[in-house]
């Protein structure tokens, strides 16, 4: 029978054996040369047919993960939770929500996961619980030991608590609405970024700290290999001279004018805090001093590269490597953010990620990714889906230019097959709580946007695009549930699962999926891949996305037109890379003759990527 201290002791041994055959780099950590997994529970696999992903569907398709050539996977939020927010509202650290599963499945997941060689990480959401945890409940009574485990304030002066213009100040939630949400019970307005259901946690107050430790602690010890921190970069807050919230009364710090939604943003002054480096030290010597074989990733919205290079540098001990978001945000330019559709340009994609390089250069560490769970499919927001070959191309292309980047990639589930956006057409086919607030806020409420206008928005950027089924084959829900099951997924399969899924693309040489395949053996098996220094060249090009990687005496150039028109090479490129020959290309997305008579002739079919060895 699996025990508790059976899986503590495969872990031991799987972070032994990373630590020995896994490292192609040398003087590197582990992690430099591994790729991670993203699975989305809920939408990966459904095992007991109710509609909804769970651990055992998980456990079941570990095979198939683990033939990818991944290393880790990351696991979304599968504690218990009202599911407010898909989870990422949690209620109860330290049990597994019955929706997913039990801590029984959990144990025999990552049994089965380390005797395939894969680390598993879990989501760890801390800036925020859910109103439903026993904290929460416990502070709203203000004599109780946590009263203050969450940031309550009183209504603004001369208000009645409760009602409209009462609230502390004028902050608007990211999700929409107000960021103070009315508690009857305590008399006073509790604060959340997100959802009413997520209240921020007070990271000022040393027990609730402690108190997340030991939960980190419990998990690790039970047999995972780290955390994927949820806005982590969030837990400090900014304060006035006497500890107070900007804004609030008797504040002597001030906040910005509302916008066109009546709202002022709290996010300057809920990210990177003043406290945020001491938090994380902390947190790394109370979880993490001593072990081995973890990984720590945090998101960190807002953060900057010049304080991602000291957040992950290893002398500062606090995270491996950081989640950065100004490349996702090169086509949010408008009165509604990331709601107002613009075009992206290669160019601002090219400038962001050369931002992120600079990290690895001061002795950090990035993330690589393009999609995850908060994120459209990209193969549809900056891709070309209008057909198959293009798709297939288009996905191959951007995937290469990532993969080839140094640091670490994280690859989305489906991503491998270049699924696209779910191609919804109505609003009630839309689940997620963000896309649904705003939908509300920018069309019914404050007219920012037209019904039309709002539609196209969230058909390429909402958040369920990249939350429909994993296409495992061209069965009625797409392999993710048995047809028979009597119960449809909970929320519906992309029409296009008959030609994108994996079982199809798994007999194809020339998939999406075999192309990543390729481009993982090359992060495991090729020094300059992971440990090359890292150049932009041709900055000037509107289409083509060029950069070069060295290693000693060895250098790779990476090429790729990211448009759908035939575009010249770059004379930067072309004289870069002189008389090719076809033993030089490492991996490209066409027939590699075709690619080396295109370089001759100095120019590039849409969507066409190679990584080319220099002779």
């Amino acid at each position: 029978m699996l025990t508790t201290e059976k899986v503590i002791a495969m872990t031991k041994q799987l972070n032994a054996d990373f630590a020995a055959t896994r490292n192609a780099a040398a003087k590197t950590p582990w992690w430099s040369n591994a790729v991670v997994y993203q699975i989305y529970p809920r939408s990966f696999q459904d095992a007991n047919g109710d509609g909804i992903g769970d651990i055992q569907g998980i456990t079941r398709r570990l095979p198939y993960v683990a033939e990818l050539g991944i290393d880790v996977i990351w696991l979304c939020p599968m504690y218990v939770s009202p599911q407010d927010d898909n989870g990422y509202d949690i209620a109860d650290y330290q049990n597994i929500d019955p929706m997913f599963g039990t801590l029984d499945d959990m144990d025999e997941l990552l049994r089965t996961a380390h005797s395939f060689g894969l680390k598993v990480i879990m989501d760890l959401v801390v800036n925020h619980s859910s109103d439903e945890h026993a904290w929460f409940i416990e502070s709203r009574d203000k004599t109780s030991d946590k009263a203050d485990w969450y940031w309550w304030m009183p209504a603004k002066e001369g208000h009645v608590p409760g009602e409209i213009g009462a609230e502390p100040n004028s902050w608007g939630s990211y999700f929409g609405g107000s960021a103070w949400t009315y508690d009857p019970q305590r008399g006073e307005y509790y604060f959340h970024q997100f959802s009413a259901k997520q209240p921020d946690l007070n990271w000022e107050r040393p027990e609730l700290r402690h108190a997340v430790y030991e939960m980190m602690n419990w998990w690790m010890d039970r047999g995972i290999d780290g955390f994927r921190m949820d806005v982590i970069s969030q837990i400090s807050k900014t304060l006035d001279s006497r500890g107070m919230l900007p804004g609030t009364d008797g504040s002597d710090k001030e906040i910005y004018p509302v916008g066109s939604d009546g709202y002022s943003s709290p996010f300057d002054f809920c990210t990177d805090g003043p406290r945020l480096d001491e938090f994380l030290h902390e947190m790394y010597e109370a979880v993490f001093a001593g072990r081995e074989g973890f990984l720590t990733v945090g998101e960190g919205p807002g953060i900057s590269i010049t304080r991602a290079a000291h957040i992950t540098n290893p002398a500062s001990e606090e995270l491996d490597m950081l989640f950065l978001f100004d490349h996702v945000g090169i086509d949010d330019d408008g009165p509604a953010g990331k709601w107002s559709v613009v075009p992206w340009k290669v160019r601002d994609l090219r400038n962001v990620f050369a931002g992120y390089e600079e990290i690895v250069r001061d002795g950090g560490w990035t993330s690589l990714f393009y999609c995850n769970h908060d994120q459209p499919r990209v193969v549809s927001r900056w891709g070309d889906d209008s057909t198959e070959e293009l798709r297939s191309r288009s996905a191959k292309a951007l995937g290469l230019v990532l993969h080839m980047h140094k640091g670490t990639p994280y690859i989305y589930q489906g991503e491998e097959l270049g699924m696209t956006n779910a191609g919804f057409t109505c609003l009630d086919q839309y689940r997620d709580v963000e896309s649904l607030n705003h939908y509300r806020q920018y069309v019914e409420e404050a007219g920012i946007l037209t019904h039309d206008e709002m539609m196209n928005a969230l058909a390429l950027k909402g958040r369920d695009n990249s939350r429909t089924p994993m296409q495992w084959d061209d069965t009625a829900y797409a392999g993710f549930i048995d047809e028979d099951a009597g119960q449809a997924p909970w929320i519906s399969v992309n029409a296009n699962k008959d030609v994108i899924n994996a079982k199809r693309q798994q007999d194809d040489p020339d998939s999406v999926y075999h192309f990543f395949k390729r481009l993982i053996e090359l992060r495991h098996t090729k020094d300059i891949v992971v440990a090359g220094d890292w150049e932009l060249i041709a900055q000037d090009s509107d289409s083509v996305y060029a950069f070069t990687r060295r290693l000693g005496n060895e250098s790779l150039v990476v090429v790729a037109n990211l448009s759908s028109d035939t575009v010249d090479l770059p004379t930067e490129v072309a004289e870069l890379v002189g008389e090719p020959l076809n033993e030089r290309v490492l991996i490209t997305n066409q027939d590699a003759a075709l690619t080396c008579e295109e370089l001759q002739e100095c120019h590039l079919r849409p969507w066409t990527a190679f990584a080319y060895t220099l002779g």
